[in-house]
C-alpha cells in the first residue's frame, strides 16, 4: 500500500451533495481511486454556506465513508469553491529586461506585476492563469524562458472570490478535522477532468451546472480567457416543479431526476404520481406537463449563457463547441436543446483520467471532485520536481566546496 502522504484527496462541497474522493498513484503514473464518499449537503443556499454546523456534519459523513472505503485516514484535502461570488478579470503586466535572456525570476516578476490590481477588501485572489507572453511586442509566446529581448509582458486571467464565502468553506472543512491544502475554483478543476487538449486549443466553453449556480469557463488557444457565473442552477428547476405542481421540494427533486432519466420506452404521456402538500391526495401528472415547466427554465439558462459569452466577446471563439458538466448536465434533453439554441456542437462532459473509477464516478455530477484530485496531483508533481531541483543544486554546491 502507498504511503499515507502519497494519497490525494478532493473535497467537493456542493449545494446538493458533498463528495470526498481519495486517490493514490497507480500503474503508468495514473491515479487510481482508493475510496469515495457522498453525503447529502445541508446548510447551503444559493451556493454559499448559511448553516455551518450542518455543513460540517455533511463533510464528516462524506469523509468517513471515503476513509472506510480507502482504508486510510483523511487529514488534508484540496477543496473546491464556487458560486455567484466568483469573478474573473483579464490583466496585463510588463517589466524591462535590458536586452538579455529571460530567466525564471523574470517570468515570476512579470506575472506578479500583472496580478497587482487593487481588490476590494472583501475579495481575494484565487488563481492567476497566464494566457500569453509578449517579448518586444512579439505575441503568442507560451514560455519565454531563455529567449532574448528588452521588454517582457504577460496577459493573465485572474479569478477572484469573496473572502467571507471562501473563509466559511475553509472553516467548515477545518471543523470537520481536515486541513485545506488549497482552494480551487470548481469549474477550473472540472476542466482538468473532462476537457481534451484539442478542445482547449480550438476554443470551448465549459458550462458547469451546479445546484445553486452555473459556472462558465472559456478556453481559447490553450488558456483560460473568460470566467463567469450565472445565478441559475438545478435548484431553480426543482423550485419551478414544486411551485407549478404544488408538491414538496424533496418530491420535486425526485420528479426532476425522473424526467431527466426517462428512457425512450416512456412517452410524454406516461404518468407520474405527484404527492401534494399537506393532507391533500396525490395526483397523476404526465411527462408532457413536466416538460412545460422545465423547458422554459432551460431555455432561459441557455439564453443567459449565450448573452454572457456575447457580452465578453467569445460568441464565435468556440471552435470545439460547448461541454456541459455538473449534476444539472444530466437533465434529459438539455444537450440537444443547447445545440438548437446555440447552433454549436454540445456534449456532456464525464470525468476521465483515473483508474478503477467503478460505477459511481463516471457521471457529470462527479467531474469537479475528480478534477480536484487531478489538480492536487499536478501540484504534488510540481512540488516534487521543485524539491529535486533544490536537492540537485544543494549537492552541486557541496561538490563545488569539496573541489
Amino acid at each position: 500500500m502507498a504511503r499515507k502522504d502519497r494519497y490525494i484527496v478532493g473535497l467537493d462541497l456542493g449545494s446538493n451533495k458533498t463528495c470526498a474522493l481519495v486517490c493514490q498513484p497507480g500503474e503508468e503514473g495514473k491515479l487510481e481511486v482508493a475510496g469515495v464518499g457522498v453525503a447529502e449537503s445541508r446548510g447551503w443556499r444559493k451556493g454559499v454556506i448559511v448553516n455551518l454546523d450542518l455543513t460540517v456534519l455533511a463533510i464528516k459523513k462524506a469523509v468517513e465513508a471515503a476513509e472506510i472505503a480507502a482504508g486510510v485516514p483523511v487529514d488534508s484535502a484540496y477543496v473546491g469553491v464556487a458560486g455567484a461570488h466568483i469573478k474573473g478579470v483579464n490583466s496585463r503586466g510588463a517589466i524591462t529586461l535590458g536586452s538579455r535572456e529571460v530567466t525564471r525570476e523574470d517570468i515570476r516578476k512579470v506575472i506578479q506585476t500583472a496580478q497587482g490590481i487593487t481588490l476590494p477588501p472583501d475579495r481575494e485572489l484565487l488563481h492567476v492563469l497566464p494566457q500569453q507572453f509578449l517579448l518586444d511586442a512579439q505575441d503568442g509566446i507560451r514560455d519565454p524562458l531563455g529567449m532574448q529581448g528588452g521588454r517582457l509582458e504577460v496577459n493573465v486571467h485572474l479569478v477572484t472570490a469573496s473572502t467571507t464565502a471562501t473563509q466559511n468553506v475553509i472553516t467548515a472543512v477545518n471543523r470537520a478535522g481536515i486541513v485545506v491544502l488549497d482552494t480551487v475554483f470548481e469549474t477550473l478543476a472540472a476542466a482538468d477532468a473532462c476537457l481534451t487538449a484539442d478542445e482547449r486549443e480550438l476554443g470551448v466553453a465549459l458550462v458547469d451546472i451546479g445546484g445553486g449556480s452555473t459556472d462558465v469557463l472559456v478556453y481559447y488557444q490553450g488558456t483560460v480567457r473568460h470566467t463567469a457565473v450565472i445565478p441559475v442552477g438545478g435548484e431553480h428547476f426543482t423550485n419551478d416543479i414544486a411551485v407549478g405542481l404544488r408538491t414538496p421540494i424533496p418530491e420535486a427533486e425526485k420528479m426532476k431526476r425522473a424526467w431527466g432519466e426517462r428512457g425512450p420506452d416512456q412517452p410524454a404521456g406516461a404518468a407520474l404520481e405527484v404527492p401534494s402538500v399537506g393532507e391533500r391526495p396525490a395526483r397523476m401528472v404526465n411527462y408532457a406537463t413536466l416538460s412545460e415547466i422545465i423547458e422554459p427554465r432551460a431555455v432561459e439558462l441557455l439564453e443567459l449563457l449565450q448573452a454572457e459569452l456575447a457580452r465578453a466577446g467569445f460568441e464565435h471563439q468556440r471552435g470545439a463547441g460547448v461541454v456541459l458538466t455538473g449534476g444539472g448536465a444530466k437533465l434529459g434533453g438539455l444537450a440537444a436543446l443547447a445545440e438548437q439554441v446555440w447552433e454549436l456542437p454540445v456534449r456532456v462532459g464525464l470525468p476521465m483520467g483515473l483508474r478503477k473509477m467503478g460505477e459511481i464516478l463516471p457521471d457529470p455530477a462527479f467531474t469537479t471532485v475528480v478534477g480536484l484530485v487531478a489538480y492536487g496531483n499536478r501540484m504534488r508533481l510540481l512540488r516534487d520536481a521543485r524539491e529535486k531541483g533544490l536537492l540537485r543544486r544543494f549537492w552541486g554546491a557541496l561538490r563545488g566546496k569539496a573541489g
